[in-house]
This record gives C-alpha cells, sequence and structure tokens, in this order.
C-alpha cells in the first residue's frame, strides 16, 4: 500500500455521487463508528462523471437510508473524482467494473492494489478469477427503478460492509 496514515481514508465511487456511493458512503461510516474505528478513519463519496455536481443525495435514497436508521445529515453535495483524490486514499470502492476501469484510466493505472470493486468484500457474492468478468460484483444501479430498486441497492451495500470494515481493520493492525 502506496499511502498509509491516519486518518486512513476510504472513498466510495459511482457515477453521479447521488445514489450508490452516498449510501455506501452513510452505512460504512455508521460500521466503522459501531467497530470503534471512526476516529481513525474517514469516508467519502464521488462520482466518475460531473453531471449531478452540487447536487444532494437522491431523494429516494436518502429515504430508504432513513427508513433503515442510518443519519443522513443533508450536507452531502455530489462531486466528480479527482486524480489527486485517487492519491490520497488508502482504499478505493468502486460500485461497477466500469466506475473501476474509469479509476484505473484517471490513477493511469497506479492504484497499488487500493482499488476494489465494493461487492468483492460481500461473503455471499459470486467470487471472480483474475481476468474474470467482473461485471457480476456490480452493486445495481437504482436511479431509474423504483423503492424496491433502493432497497436492494442498500441490501448489496449492507451485504459488504462487514468485509470492509475487516479490511480496514487489518490495514489498520
Amino acid at each position: 500500500m502506496a499511502r498509509m496514515s491516519l486518518p486512513y481514508r476510504v472513498m466510495t465511487v459511482c457515477t453521479g455521487n447521488i445514489c450508490r456511493s452516498p449510501m455506501a458512503e452513510v452505512v460504512l461510516r455508521e460500521r466503522l463508528a459501531a467497530a470503534g474505528l471512526g476516529d481513525r478513519v474517514v469516508v467519502d463519496s464521488t462520482g466518475v462523471s460531473d453531471e449531478e455536481r452540487g447536487n444532494p443525495v437522491d431523494r429516494r435514497a436518502r429515504t430508504v437510508l432513513l427508513e433503515h436508521g442510518y443519519d443522513v445529515d443533508g450536507t452531502h453535495r455530489a462531486r466528480q473524482v479527482r486524480a489527486d483524490d485517487l492519491a490520497t486514499r488508502d482504499l478505493v470502492l468502486a460500485m461497477t467494473a466500469q466506475h473501476a476501469r474509469a479509476l484505473r484510466r484517471l490513477a493511469h493505472d497506479d492504484l497499488d492494489g487500493r482499488l476494489f470493486l465494493y461487492r468483492t468484500f460481500d461473503p455471499a457474492a459470486p467470487r471472480v478469477a483474475p481476468g474474470g468478468a467482473e461485471a457480476v460484483l456490480d452493486v445495481a444501479d437504482p436511479w431509474y427503478g423504483g423503492m424496491r430498486d433502493f432497497e436492494d441497492c442498500l441490501a448489496e451495500v449492507e451485504a459488504a460492509a462487514d468485509g470492509i470494515v475487516a479490511h480496514v481493520r487489518a490495514a489498520l493492525g
């Protein structure tokens, strides 16, 4: 790992930074705090696109998070990932294989084993051999769907969260 200092920095990344990545940010922040790591880890989120720049968390994502007991403070504003973001993160979690490819291009493939697909940490997710079809690990995009799609997205995010917490705990020693 190229960079490792405190706080340990985690970034989740989706397309527009209004649904999947901010949902993952909220869930991870809460799980890390519950694991006693909240003061040692910072979590943020970005998107590969700037189309939603400045927008808050999608109202449907916010509703689902609140219904499941998560604290959504309303301060989130969507922003596009930059190369310097990648250089300063210890763990980068892409929501899809397409996002991971975009991040590798932006970082000129210099992510030193810090980039993972988010669902890689879900113990029930399919296992993908190196060079395999990573798209089976994509967190489903709820944007064009209804509330059920946002519920399903949150379930996928939650299913991987404890594995990510364990990974961070191991990295911190």
